[in-house]
């Protein structure tokens, strides 16, 4: 049987190795819709060919599948994503 010194030693290990348990950061909400999405929600289901004749007065960033994108939020940034078939399924600020 382990003593009780190794015992409190295991447990005080094990649980410096367990995860942060804090929630992660929530998003603003989306004031107003500071980059332009509400307006642009006609583009969900549109062909990504749509966006070649299209000017943004913002930051824009397109998002392709197994494309790597950056987690930071910016509520002034047009986030549109595109699936496999090349269709928009997405248009968001951040």
């Amino acid at each position: 049987m382990p003593s009780l010194p190794a015992l409190l030693l295991a447990v005080l290990l094990t649980a410096a190795c367990t995860p942060d348990m804090q929630p992660s950061p929530v998003p603003p909400t989306e004031q107003a819709g500071q980059c332009g999405a509400p307006r642009l929600q006609r583009l969900v289901g549109q062909p990504a060919t749509v966006l070649e004749t299209m000017r943004f007065g913002s930051q824009v960033r397109i998002i392709r599948p197994g494309m790597a994108v950056t987690m930071d939020y910016s509520p002034d940034r047009l986030n549109i994503e595109i699936d496999g078939a090349e269709r928009i399924i997405s248009v968001a600020c951040g």
